[in-house]
């Protein structure tokens, strides 16, 4: 007589049986283009980045043309853009209503979360190369005659990776804090502003020097930092991307799912 063999049960599977976090990265790099909203935000991210670089050409001083500030105003587009895809990707689960089939498929939350993280990452990263390539081309068509044309230091290129990923993850934690879009853009976009305007009153300047974003990272893709401006970027990055990532990761990890 044969014996039927009968599949484990999910008990007995484990976690090998859970889909890996680069195959939970790579759903979550598509789910960033599959909707109309993230294809043309990408979309208008790159045509911009182009088009930045072009009127730069054009109508930089010949002796501002280098590669450093080809490539910094290169960056800008994607540092303002890119924030918004990281804010729908969270903020699609709910107002989509796939949080169900996700978190059914991963009951895990922190694994989704740490591979929405990580899918930010790996766009920035590609973004942050789209506008190196841009900033070269720039340079060799229009840079100026000098020693320091294409000079950009490996600190600087240290530095512009955290120009474009800071905003990125800030954007995952809004939407995270938030797990609504409309709020969360604005909130992103409305309360750093807001407080770098109360920062540019005299009264207020020694705390905006520390905790307004806009200025700890205002240079960092054009000077080195000191350690002091490095102490101040930090303490920026625990108001504005720390404190919303933990509140948004509580939230993600305790939020009904209808």
């Amino acid at each position: 007589m044969s014996t039927a063999v009968l599949p484990a049960p999910p008990s007995s599977r484990g976690a090998s049986s859970r889909p890996g976090l680069g195959r939970l990265t790579l759903v979550e790099l598509r789910k960033m283009s599959d909707t109309r909203a993230g294809f043309w935000l990408l979309a208008s991210t790159a045509l911009l980045t182009i088009a930045v670089a072009v009127i730069a050409c054009i109508a930089m001083p010949d002796e501002d043309a280098n590669l450093v500030n080809f490539f910094a105003i290169s960056l800008v587009p994607a540092s303002v853009l890119l924030p918004v895809v990281g804010i729908l990707l969270v903020t699609s689960e709910w107002t989509q209503r796939t949080a169900m089939i996700t978190f059914a498929l991963v009951p895990h939350r922190g694994r989704v979360m740490g591979a929405k993280l990580l899918a930010g990452m790996a766009l920035c990263i590609v973004a942050y190369q789209l506008c190196l390539i841009v900033a070269l081309i720039s340079t060799a068509l229009v840079g100026a005659d000098g020693d320091q044309t294409w000079s950009l230091s490996l600190a600087l290129i240290g530095q512009a990776v955290i120009s474009i990923s800071v905003p990125m993850i800030t954007g995952i934690a809004f939407g995270a804090a938030l797990l609504t879009s409309a709020p969360a853009i604005v909130f992103y976009f409305v309360l750093p502003t807001a407080f770098g305007i109360i920062g540019s009153f005299k009264a207020f300047e020694g705390i905006a020097q520390w905790l307004d974003q806009s200025r700890t990272m205002d240079t960092l893709v054009e000077e080195t930092l000191s350690g002091k401006e490095w102490g101040q970027l930090l303490t920026s990055c625990l108001l504005w991307t720390a404190l919303p990532l933990a509140i948004g990761l509580w939230r993600v990890a305790r939020s009904d799912v209808r």
